[in-house]
């Protein structure tokens, strides 16, 4: 087999260019959107904390991840043809992994980030030093890639049948093994359940759990009302987008296939790979009053 064919949207033909105005639009407000957030975080002195470094690289993740979905995206609404070679749906199933387990890693950094700021304030500085932060958002970034390399390679190596329409917009596990030949419950168990699961939702999420659950503890201990609401709003923006994420990725890749129908596994992965990827740069700025501070002072110096 030298190509597959993504259906994409092609069921709503009259929609076709309306779609592609929508993700034309979302593209360009994400890629404008975390760009302010990188610019700001690297020019301002006020915001050149841990935290901050960890939000400049989350944004620049977030332009990396639509990057491998939203172009394709709009390729075949414009040509409404949706061949894609076998090479390139590979490549695009590895970076789109890669990406997604990274982000995984890097919200559980962040995590760290505000636990340690919150339970150990006295040590924050020193624990969370400039060569500390980096070392854990490149193995945020590193330590994705073999994990993934062998998911994609087990992915592939897999005998196709005849039928090489994939049912989706982009080259995602569940439809390509529909298209496997024989019974592939073995593969789909290593491969859904081995690594997506163990790898990048279950362990993340539940340290993320264990540093919220400490947080949290910490903070109702706090004497102050005043004190409380701001160690709240330290974290409650990461929070939420720890929340939307981890939620439509656990009903996409954790719910039986069975009761999952293809059409609303489309609709599920447009949240996590575009809708939410929208939301993050607003809930990052609109929620935090250091960024917003920042965007001012920056609009100030551009505007005469």
């Amino acid at each position: 087999m030298m190509e597959f064919l993504l259906l994409g949207f092609s069921d709503t033909p009259s929609l076709q260019w309306t779609l592609f105005g929508i993700f034309l639009l979302i593209y360009l407000t994400i890629l404008i959107c975390n760009s302010i957030i990188i610019i700001i975080t690297k020019i301002d002195p006020d915001l050149h904390t841990p935290m901050y470094f960890f939000l400049g690289n989350f944004s620049f993740l977030e332009i990396c991840y639509v990057t491998v979905t939203i172009p394709r995206m709009l390729m075949d609404l414009w040509t409404q043809k949706g061949h894609i070679s076998f090479l390139a749906c590979a490549i695009q199933m590895f970076f789109f992994f890669m990406l997604g387990g990274t982000e995984c890693l890097l919200l559980t950094v962040m995590a760290y980030d505000r636990y340690v700021a919150i339970c150990n304030p006295l040590h924050y500085a020193l624990v969370m030093n400039h060569k500390v932060c980096i070392q854990l958002v490149a193995a945020s970034w590193i330590t994705a890639v073999p994990a993934v390399i062998g998911q994609t390679w087990k992915v592939f190596s897999l005998p196709f049948c005849a039928s090489h329409v994939i049912n989706h917009f982009l080259c995602d596990i569940p439809p390509i093994l529909q298209l496997a030949c024989g019974d592939t419950f073995v593969n789909e168990t290593a491969v859904l359940v081995a690594i997506d699961t163990v790898v990048f939702i279950m362990v993340p999420f539940l340290l993320i759990v264990v540093s919220y659950g400490k947080i949290i503890s910490n903070i109702l201990k706090l004497s102050s009302a005043r004190g409380r609401s701001k160690a709240f709003s330290t974290c409650s923006s990461h929070l939420t987008v720890v929340v939307l994420f981890y939620g439509t990725a656990t009903i996409s890749y954790l719910q039986p296939k069975s009761n999952q129908s293809e059409e609303r596994g489309k609709l599920i992965s447009l949240f996590y790979t575009i809708l939410i990827p929208t939301l993050n740069p607003i809930i990052y700025t609109l929620r935090n009053k250091d960024i917003m501070k920042a965007l001012r002072k920056l609009l100030i110096k551009l505007l005469p």
